[in-house]
């Protein structure tokens, strides 16, 4: 079989052929993508992995070739940044000159279900990732420079230009509100770090001429959540749509992996076919969140009428919110239906058990982790080939990082660990250098999502504080990034405060230097998790159910400066950096409307000084490098990425999740 008419790319599309051969799949490798789908279409068992977004961040790892023209809309060539350098901003643009990453994601969720893809097919498991083709992706983030604020842009993308992205032959259909709904299916592969495997991608598209406008637009924009039914509807594409999909290809899946309950639906399509109470042992459940906004709660009358009577019965009796016995919440219905569920780091997972006490017995934790090979910087990836000697084969196995706390004591390992993130910072500098960021200056930097109750007003609460830290103990470099998402008012209103704050500092420069970037993505985070001097956390305990942002930071051995929350508490005790801040009392999980920003921004203050002074006696040699207690935090933040990446977390999925 050719591998055009395996892989069931659309015959009538012959510009990918140029692309495509048994050979050759966009400069990579076919001979992989070929043994994946004849092991997908045999009664091999294999996993189904469904995740409403996914961050694959092409930009920085595993880039496809094409020979195809790729329009200018999928490429990401102008990016501004608010600053106290008004001048700066004014004038200059960030050097960016880059493809867009593949946009179907927001934030941390998309980019750990796209690290699991990476690291499944890392350890040669028989997995298919589902999807959704985002035609708008999520949004495009633009500073009202004038005002300061947030201002959303609709992005545009071309899927049909997108190097490794291919539409396939196969359609399918499924009923919403009394009508056909027509979906087009493409794919993408992720390929294994050292391209002898690949995971396909599976991702579903309404904008098809067949459809009416209104459904065409379901898949445009990634959580526009002003409209009941449209979240429903993609949730119905995703989940049941996604079963249909599976059918449609030919794959046999005898796993159903429900990350988020986006997804749950997938087992309300199942179940129309065959016996409820029999499917149990067919799908797992993980919870990403603590936060109430995070789990989807629907009208059941509304749901009723868009995905029909039965299905209705069907979430009616398996989800049914246990407060309001008028909505179904599909959080419930993952758990009810899914014989094996997790939490995603340990805390996490007491604080799940107690939202959640009726499924407290079947809620494990499977800790978090992230993709080494995509956010292991090139100085660092230098160091430990280095001294792969004494760590071992890390590449192939990312645990044996462990490893490099052997080496606390070893003068030269300390002298290369120090160079190595010299050369990082360097790299930074060069991308600020607009804003005059320099490699010696003490560098502090927060990005994520922004959300009230991941405090990102929390550094610059008191700006005097600031400005008195870098006259007492040196100056100070801040760079932040993150979105707030359009619809949720209290992030906006945190956002506008951060820039007004920034503002506030505008006389400060030589002393204090602050860039906002807009358009957060995995480009800039790789930027910033090895250019960084301090990776700063600080979410209200305990509602960061894991965090990854900081993993991807101590890979490069950047230190913490966190609360006590998500992953962090499971390396609390590892000297990392710095635990500052409230965290509540055992079996309690408190209020999210108290964010407490008066009093932890005084800890958070407290120890910024702390660790810049500690910092500046390493930098300025009145620490030696042998004895710095700075390179003892960042032998240790290497160490603990032995265990913080989704290599380890895949193979527990695996053993205790899947059973595969």
């Amino acid at each position: 079989m050719k591998i055009a008419e395996l892989i069931g790319l659309d015959p009538t599309e012959e510009k990918y052929l140029k692309d495509v051969s048994d050979e050759e799949f966009f400069g990579y490798p076919a001979r992989p993508l070929i043994e994946a789908e004849n092991i997908l279409l045999a009664k091999t068992p294999s996993i189904a992995y469904f995740s409403m977004e996914y961050g694959l961040a092409p930009s920085i790892y595993h880039t496809f070739k094409t020979v195809n023209p790729i329009m200018k809309s999928n490429i990401l060539a102008e990016h501004e940044v608010f600053s106290n350098m008004k001048d700066m901003d004014y004038y200059h643009l960030l050097p960016v000159q880059k493809i867009l990453d593949l946009p179907i994601y927001s934030g941390g969720l998309g980019v750990l279900a796209g690290d699991s893809l990476k690291s499944a097919a890392d350890v040669g498991l028989s997995l298919v990732g589902i999807g959704i083709l985002w035609n708008k992706g999520y949004f495009r983030q633009k500073f009202w420079f004038r005002a300061g604020g947030q201002v959303p842009e609709a992005m545009s993308w071309d899927p049909r230009s997108y190097p490794g992205l291919i539409p396939l032959k196969p359609r399918l259909d499924i009923q919403l509100s009394g009508q056909k709904l027509h979906l087009k299916l493409w794919k993408y592969y992720v390929y294994s770090y050292d391209k002898k495997h690949v995971v396909p991608l599976v991702l579903l598209d309404s904008n098809v001429p067949e459809n009416p406008e209104y459904f065409q637009e379901l898949t445009d924009q990634l959580y526009r959540s002003t409209n009941g039914w449209l979240k429903l509807c993609q949730r119905a594409i995703l989940g049941m749509g996604g079963v249909k999909a599976i059918e449609a290809l030919g794959y046999s899946v005898d796993k159903y992996h429900l990350n988020e309950g986006h997804a749950a639906l997938a087992f309300v399509e199942k179940a129309k076919t065959r016996e409820p109470e029999k499917l149990g042992k067919l799908f797992a459940y993980t919870c990403h969140t603590p936060v109430e906004a995070g789990h989807d709660r629907f009208d059941l009358q509304e749901l009723s009428a868009a995905l029909g009577a039965e299905a209705a019965e069907i979430v009616k009796r398996f989800g049914r919110d246990e407060r309001n016995p008028s909505q179904a919440n599909l959080t419930q219905l993952a758990m009810s239906v899914s014989e094996r569920v997790n939490a995603v780091a340990q805390k996490h997972g007491e604080i799940t058990r107690l939202q959640f006490p009726r499924f407290r017995d079947k809620i494990e934790s499977i800790t978090n982790g992230i993709h080494t090979h995509t956010w292991l910087s090139a100085p660092i990836k230098d160091l430990l080939n280095k001294h792969k000697e004494k760590i071992g084969d890390w590449e192939n196995d990312p645990t044996l990082l462990r490893n490099a706390g052997n080496l606390m004591n070893d003068a030269a390992f300390r002298r290369d660990l120090w160079s190595a993130h010299i050369e990082n910072k360097k790299a930074l500098a060069r991308f600020l250098e607009f804003w005059y960021f320099d490699e010696k200056t003490f560098t502090v930097c927060w990005a994520r999502r922004i959300a009230p109750y991941k405090r990102p007003t929390l550094l610059l609460e008191d700006p005097n504080r600031l400005i008195e830290i870098a006259r007492r103990v040196g100056p100070l470099q801040i760079v932040i990034a993150g979105k707030a998402h359009p619809a949720d008012v209290p992030a906006s209103i945190h956002l506008d405060a951060m820039l007004e704050k920034i503002n506030m500092l505008n006389g400060e420069r030589k002393l204090i230097r602050i860039a906002f970037l807009e358009n957060y993505d995995t480009y800039f985070a790789k930027k910033l998790t090895s250019g960084s001097d301090v990776w700063l956390n600080n979410p209200l305990p305990p509602f960061e159910a894991s965090g990854t942002s900081g993993m991807k930071a101590i890979l490069n051995g950047v230190v913490q400066l966190s609360t006590l929350d998500g992953w962090v508490v499971e390396a609390a005790d590892k000297n990392i950096g710095r635990i500052f801040g409230y965290a509540p009392p055992p079996g309690e999980i408190g209020s999210e409307s108290d964010l407490k920003l008066d009093q932890d921004s005084k800890e958070l203050y407290k120890s910024l000084e702390e660790m810049a002074a500690l910092y500046y006696a390493t930098a300025y040699g009145k620490t030696a490098i042998e004895d710095s207690p700075w390179l003892e935090m960042m032998i240790n933040c290497l160490s603990e990425s032995g265990f913080f990446n989704t290599q380890r977390m895949i193979l527990e999925y695996k053993d205790r999740i899947w059973q595969a």
